[in-house]
């Protein structure tokens, strides 16, 4: 039994449409399918859940919300009568369209989440009565009804453990189940979406709770490579992943597959298949619990930017007890989380998304923090990016991060800051955000091409 999961580069125009038809005809165990909101059918087009976003900013700022409506009506209306659906169907997804600008807006935290989820309801509707028009017997399932119950952080839900049990009677259902991915409910009835990209983690979900055999995730890719072919020319592809490899890969870049999607099924012990849409019989890449090792102790290179470092610096900080917790106290108080933490006897950095850092936060956490550790230095330091070399074999091998280090230099790049989990998996280098893709070349060659 699998879950398949299709992205919104696979829904994106009636052509695609009919690919994810034929790949599910082809393999009757494809019994739940996860779909995205449609995605941009050329260079020039806009995805629909970017199209959700205008009509949201122009619903609360109370523009002309028209134009946008007919836009995104036109989309759906469109592939909904290319597949000879009827029209009373189309009239009621342009109502669900219309409805959005009937939510209240005053003191409504899931407004936007509100909006945003319709991309892939109103595409697991269309698919659902595609399918059923296709001869087959499909059914259309909100994610309440499957108990896809979350926790309540609007943007950035979790699912609630008592969900899995709720989720493990979908297969009571008869037939295909199309369920929209990206959001669920509170236990009190609102709308909540995972953070954006987050139909791979409902498909991770479902197939934890419904047991699968398998979770197939449809792209636009033939899987996951060793470096982003944007920036290095025809890398290789990887051909098996852990978990904690693809962990690593998607929190530093990639952007295939969500990295939150990864506990659910890990925990099941669920083998995920990453494949193409456009080459469906390619084998793709397969992310597992453990794979076989091999002479190549680096699987994938991976680059992220949009960091900050607040650095700071005090003499024998190291006897003080609390110091950190004290600091870590601040950034909580401000609703941030540090993605790394690198330190020394009398320094020490805190890594932060430097989305959350608007210059007022920034003026007030220092100030804390200088009121509640009295350090001998703090500032911060910007336009950083992080390049991550990882691979389960990097902990049996000697002189890997020797190797990144040379090939850095070589290249006249400065490390900023490095920095290796105990898991021995990954390695970090901190560099600045202008130096980003050639560090990653250089790093390309000196693992993979030398």
């Amino acid at each position: 039994m699998k879950v398949v999961k299709f992205g919104g580069s696979s829904l994106a125009s009636t052509t695609q449409i009919k690919k994810v038809i034929d790949i599910i005809k082809k393999d009757k165990d494809r019994k739940f399918v996860i779909v995205s909101a449609p995605g941009k059918r050329d260079e020039t087009d806009v995805k629909i859940t970017d199209l959700l976003i205008v009509y949201y900013k122009s619903y609360v700022e109370g523009g002309d919300i028209k134009e946008v409506q007919q836009e995104i009506i036109a989309r759906f209306a469109a592939t909904a009568k290319a597949f000879s659906l009827s029209l009373t169907f189309i009239e009621q997804l342009k109502e669900r369209i219309f409805q959005l600008a009937l939510l209240s807006i005053e003191d409504n935290k899931y407004l936007y989440d509100a909006f945003l989820a319709q991309g892939e309801d109103l595409q697991a509707r269309l698919l659902s009565e595609i399918l059923i028009q296709e001869g087959l017997e499909a059914r259309y399932v909100n994610p309440k009804d499957a108990g896809i119950f979350v926790s309540d952080e609007p943007r950035s839900a979790r699912i609630l453990s008592e969900s899995y049990q709720i989720l493990a009677q979908l297969n009571n259902i008869n037939g295909i189940v199309v369920i929209p991915g990206f959001f669920g409910y509170t236990k009190k009835g609102d709308i909540c979406t995972f953070s954006r990209g987050g139909s791979d983690v409902t498909g991770a979900i479902v197939a934890a709770g419904i047991g699968a055999n398998l979770y197939e995730n449809f792209t636009d890719v033939d899987g996951i490579f060793s470096a982003h072919p944007g920036i290095v020319h025809k890398p290789q592809r990887v051909k098996e992943l852990t978990y904690r490899e693809m962990r690593e890969l998607a929190y530093a870049g990639f952007a295939v597959f969500h990295d939150e999607a990864l506990m659910p099924v890990f925990k099941a012990e669920i083998p995920i298949v990453i494949k193409n849409t456009n080459n469906p019989t390619y084998s793709g890449t397969t992310i597992c619990n453990t794979r076989k090792l091999t002479d190549q102790s680096v699987v994938g290179i991976a680059s992220n930017s949009g960091f900050v470092s607040i650095n700071i610096t005090k003499f024998f900080m190291n006897r003080e007890v609390g110091f950190v917790r004290k600091i870590l106290s601040i950034l909580e108080k401000f609703g941030i989380g540090f993605e790394r933490m690198p330190s020394g006897i009398d320094d020490l950095s805190i890594i932060v998304r430097e989305r959350f850092l608007t210059p007022e936060i920034e003026k007030m956490i220092l100030q804390e923090i200088v009121e509640a550790v009295l350090p001998d230095e703090i500032y911060i330091e910007r336009d950083l990016s992080i390049i991550m070399i990882v691979g389960e074999g990097m902990k049996h091998s000697v002189g890997v991060t020797a190797a990144g280090s040379f090939a850095l230099s070589s290249k006249k790049i400065n490390l900023e800051m490095i920095n290796q989990g105990s898991s021995e998996v990954s390695v970090m280098f901190g560099i600045q955000k202008k130096q980003e893709k050639r560090a990653v070349r250089a790093l390309y060659h000196a693992y993979f091409e030398e």
